[in-house]
């Protein structure tokens, strides 16, 4: 398991370049227009932290590196 963080998270631009990249893990929030962690993957409901099986670290990680203020997180849990 690999634990995801946007941290921080108010530093969001929403060019959805993680959403482009790795739909399987982030999402946009309707309400803020802002990168979140889908609900399946959520730690303790979170929507800035979550917990992804090892086969989307790669994916979630391509996404950090795309991500234009580099606010995505990704670490072996």
């Amino acid at each position: 398991m690999y634990r995801v963080r946007i941290e921080p998270r108010e530093n969001c631009i929403s060019d959805m370049v993680c959403v482009s990249i790795c739909p399987d893990v982030f999402e946009m929030n309707p309400e803020d227009n802002k990168s979140q962690i889908v609900e399946k993957y959520r730690e303790k409901g979170n929507i800035a932290v979550g917990l992804i099986p090892d086969d989307l670290a790669q994916c979630a990680q391509d996404a950090a590196n795309a991500c234009p203020v580099q606010i995505i997180h990704v670490e072996k849990a």
